[in-house]
Formats: structure tokens, sequence, C-alpha cells
């Protein structure tokens, strides 16, 4: 699985990545976000994923990976938001499987009911926390959606 560092075109692989990123930063205590966002462009939506690492009280670091598909139509909505959590999880999963667990996934959905969103929230976290993760939604603070909103962007 490939990731980048902002402002830097060079690919790596997230796992060794992140295993040297955490014993040079062994001295602080580091937590790690991940999260998905998607943004339809005119012909095609673009799906970021960031992984965050909050580092003491140091501020954080950003990897991230982008993907460009197809643009999902606006009345499939649900389906572009979907994919978010699917992407999400198959980081997370990666992770898992190499020996690195995170604090949680971001979720792109509002707790409050009267958001279009919010009709997938239980749906996400049963999901991701039937997986063994942590979903968090807003109003959360969601430092990985913030990060990769900006990316999708």
């Amino acid at each position: 699985m490939k990731f980048k560092k902002i402002g830097f075109e060079e690919e790596f692989d997230l796992a060794e990545y992140v295993k040297k990123y955490l014993k040079l930063n062994s001295e602080y205590k580091t937590k790690i976000y991940l999260g998905t966002d998607s943004q339809n462009k005119k012909f095609t939506t673009n799906y970021a994923t960031t992984l965050v690492f909050h580092i003491g009280n140091t501020g954080c670091h950003v990897i991230y990976t982008k993907e460009k598909g197809p643009k999902i139509p606006v009345d499939q909505y649900f389906n572009r938001l979907w994919g978010e959590v699917e992407r999400s999880v198959k980081v997370a999963q990666y992770l898992k499987h190499n020996g690195i667990s995170i604090d949680h996934i971001g979720l792109d959905f509002n707790s409050d009911p009267k958001r279009k969103s919010h009709q997938l929230v239980k749906a996400a976290l049963g999901y991701v926390e039937g997986l063994g993760f942590t979903g968090k939604v807003k109003p959360d603070i969601l430092p990985a959606i913030k990060a990769a909103d900006d990316l999708a962007r």
C-alpha cells in the first residue's frame, strides 16, 4: 500500500513508513488517526485517505493516498460515502495485519439527524467497530477527515 508525504511526490510503503516514524518518535505519546473524504469534480470523484500522527504536544504529521475515478452521480451520494468507509477500513486492516494499531477511524458522517449523512452513521460505525476498530463521527474532532477534505479538493 503506497502513501505520500504532503509536498512530496515520492511514494513509500505505508507499513514500513509508520513503523519507522513511530520508532523515531518513540519518546512521544503518538496517536494515529485515519480517515477518508471524497469530493465530486466535473468528471471525477476524488478520494483522499489520510493517516495523521498526533505527536505529544508537538503537532501532527500527515501522510496520504489519493484516488481518482469516474464521477459518482449526486443521486448515488450514499455509495460515494460508503466508498470512504471502505477505503478507510482497507487501510486500517492493512495496518493491523502489519502489527500497527490506530486510535480511531474518522468517518465524515454527522450524528445530527438533520444532516443527510446521518442515515449512514449506525451502519458505518457498526461495520468499523465490528471489525475491531474505533469509529468516530462529527461533531467529534476528526483530524484525519479535515486533512482528507483538504486533499480531496
